[in-house]
């Protein structure tokens, strides 16, 4: 199926002749008829009915006309937006969950004004398949923690060095406290999925677990369905605290007795993107 068969097809249906529809679209009668026939063998069906005084759309026809118009649309409108965009700047950038996308705007907003055919783009992509992305450049730069442990063929710039911290309700118990030490934590716990936190992350909420009975434990499948737990009030998470991506409904308390972790941008090195280092340089 081609656009040519499907102008034949459409002009045929608005003007019910094929030699009104040859002239509007200004080839020969033959080839109109050449094209139809083509789309109909290919369909599988008869889209007009054909006598020497007349042609109607057959119900088949009728049905396609409608999936007709929308194909041809959308490869006219791909065409043109392709004929325009020859000269925009595009920039694919990732992070790992929602609360991390509020990082970005504010630095969006810094490079268009200095390349106005800038159009960024933002992927969310859990841990850690998103640094693969950027290995394979389907990302330009991604947002991420950064593990001594676990060696990667990427740059790192380190944005922040972030505690880990009991991420509660304001109303929870443990929102009273300014810092806290593993020793002070209590309560239900809502575990984050293991392939989305650091490991020293997840060696905390596992000890957390071991101590807690079934019933003060909830287990989760992404970040935003932990911290929409949180926000409910059915318990503590803890989560490494990027303040700049907090989520102002909830309170961030460091735990004083994990470590600080690097949180910072990856990328690939000798990236040539005209964009990347002044990204680099305005994600502060």
């Amino acid at each position: 199926m081609n656009t040519i068969q499907l102008e034949c097809f459409i002009a045929v249906s608005e003007h019910l002749n094929f030699s009104r529809a040859s002239e509007y679209l200004k080839i020969t009668q033959p080839a109109v008829s050449h094209q139809i026939q083509t789309l109909e063998e290919e369909l599988g069906v008869r889209l007009f009915k054909r006598t020497s005084k007349s042609v109607a759309l057959t119900p088949e026809g009728l049905q396609f006309l409608p999936d007709a118009e929308l194909i041809l649309r959308t490869a006219h409108s791909a065409k043109e937006r392709l004929g325009r965009h020859e000269n925009l700047i595009f920039f694919e950038v990732g992070c790992q969950n929602h609360m991390e996308v509020n990082l970005f705007p504010p630095v969006f907003r810094k490079l268009s004004r200095q390349f106005p055919l800038l159009r960024p783009s933002v992927r969310v992509v859990p841990f850690p398949s998103i640094f693969g992305l950027v290995e394979n450049q389907k990302l330009h730069a991604a947002l991420g923690i950064k593990e001594e442990q676990k060696k990667s063929a990427l740059n790192f710039k380190e944005l922040y060095s972030v505690p880990t911290a009991c991420v509660c309700s304001p109303s929870h118990p443990l929102a009273r406290f300014e810092t806290l030490s593993q020793k002070l934590l209590s309560g239900p716990f809502i575990a984050c999925p293991p392939r989305l936190i650091p490991g020293t992350v997840f060696a905390a909420q596992s000890r957390i677990l071991s101590e807690l009975t079934p019933e003060q434990q909830y287990f989760t499948e992404n970040m935003e369905s932990a911290f929409t737990l949180v926000k409910a009030g059915l318990g503590y998470t803890l989560y490494p605290d990027a303040a700049p991506a907090r989520d102002p409904g909830l309170c961030y308390i460091p735990v004083t007795d994990l470590p600080f972790l690097p949180f910072g941008i990856f990328y690939r090195f000798g990236s040539d993107h005209p964009v990347l280092k002044q990204f680099l340089k305005e994600f502060i």
